[in-house]
């Protein structure tokens, strides 16, 4: 699934701006505030991210079309409980 694999590289791109920003904020390069303010965007794009590939994932599994999954809003995606 072409789909699948593209939506984990972008994962994978998040994670890998999650570290760096940790890494500007240990050597001074920005303040706490702005990687706070930044890993708030990145970590509701990741948990967005995540959503879409399990309902991709769900919808192959029980004979759905992986296609009808959709993005839904952060207001959703956050407001889930694990």
């Amino acid at each position: 699934m072409e789909q699948d694999q593209q939506i984990l590289n972008r994962i994978t791109e998040m994670v890998e701006d999650e570290r760096r920003l940790r890494e500007e904020l240990a050597s001074g390069r920005i303040d706490t505030s702005t990687e706070q303010q930044r890993l708030g965007r990145l970590e509701q794009e990741l948990d967005r991210c995540w959503d879409l590939l399990r309902q991709r994932r769900a919808k192959a599994e029980y004979g759905g079309n992986p296609d009808d999954a959709e993005v839904r809003p952060s207001s959703q995606v956050e407001g889930y409980q694990g």
